[in-house]
């Protein structure tokens, strides 16, 4: 299959191109592989870059929210 791609974005061609020499490629293969990585197709589960996992996990600390309220504590002292 050959597929031709246009307006490929400044940043996207220097971080494919970086990524070619540096694994020691062509970017045809460093396209097919970024392709390929893109789809999920690789076999490799994703990696995120989120916060995701997270969500849901707070838990109160009473400790905590000690610390934070002598940060927002202004000393009349420091602004005379």
């Amino acid at each position: 299959m050959q597929y031709t791609i246009r307006q490929i974005p400044a940043a996207v061609d220097k971080a494919l191109r970086r990524k070619a020499k540096t694994e020691g490629k062509s970017l045809n293969e460093a396209a097919i592989d970024a392709l390929r990585h893109g789809t999920g197709l690789t076999g490799e589960p994703p990696t995120f870059h989120d916060l995701y996992s997270l969500a849901g996990t707070w838990v109160e600390d009473p400790k905590f929210d000690q610390a934070i309220a002598d940060q927002d504590r202004i000393d009349p002292e420091l602004w005379k």
